[in-house]
C-alpha cells in the first residue's frame, strides 16, 4: 500500500510550486497548480489481445477516475481532461518481447530537434523524423527513435508553429 503525501510533507517546496500530483507507490494527491514540467509526457504498452486489454484498462482505470481521450482503431489512449497518458495498442509480433513507448517532454521544437539529431548521431534508428503531428493535435511537435534494447523513445513538444504553406 502506497503512502498518502499530505502538504505538509512536501519538504522544500514552497506552496507555490507543489506539482500537480505526488505520486508515491501509485497512490497520488491532487495538489493544483501545475508549476513543475513532467518528464514523461506519455507511454504506452503493446497487447497481445487488444480487445481484452481494452476491456480491461476500461474498467480498471475508470475506477481511479481515468477514461478514453482517444481511440484510433489501432490505439486507445487513456488519462483525463483531454490529455492521454497512458496508450495500448495492438501488438502482433512475436511473445513475448514487446516494445515500449515513452515520450519525453520537450520544452521547445528546438529541443526535439537536438533530442532527434543526438540519438541519431549515438546510433540510434530513426523511427520518425521531427515534424508536426496534426493527426494528434494541431501544435503536436515530435520525433521517434528506437533506443538501444528496440524501445519508441520520441520526444514532444505541444507548442509546434504550424506549418506556413
Amino acid at each position: 500500500m502506497g503512502r498518502t503525501h499530505h502538504p505538509q510533507s512536501i519538504k522544500g517546496w514552497p506552496r507555490a510550486q507543489w506539482p500537480v500530483r505526488v505520486i508515491s507507490v501509485g497512490c497520488s494527491l491532487w495538489v493544483g497548480r501545475p508549476t513543475l514540467r513532467s518528464m514523461i509526457d506519455h507511454f504506452g504498452i503493446n497487447c497481445s489481445d487488444f480487445e481484452a486489454s481494452a476491456r480491461f484498462y476500461d474498467e480498471v482505470l475508470a475506477v481511479l477516475g481515468y477514461s478514453r481521450q482517444m481511440d484510433v482503431g489501432v490505439a486507445i489512449g487513456y488519462g483525463s481532461e483531454g490529455h492521454p497518458e497512458f496508450w495500448i495498442s495492438s501488438w502482433s509480433g512475436q511473445e513475448p518481447n514487446r516494445e515500449m513507448h515513452c515520450a519525453f517532454s520537450a520544452s521547445s521544437v528546438e529541443a526535439v530537434r537536438a533530442f532527434y539529431d543526438t540519438a541519431v548521431g549515438m546510433g540510434a534508428e530513426s523511427l520518425h523524423a521531427p515534424r508536426l503531428w496534426p493527426e494528434y493535435h494541431p501544435g503536436y511537435y515530435g520525433a521517434f527513435v528506437r533506443d538501444p534494447d528496440g524501445n519508441n523513445v520520441e520526444a514532444v513538444c505541444h507548442r509546434g508553429a504550424p506549418q506556413q504553406g
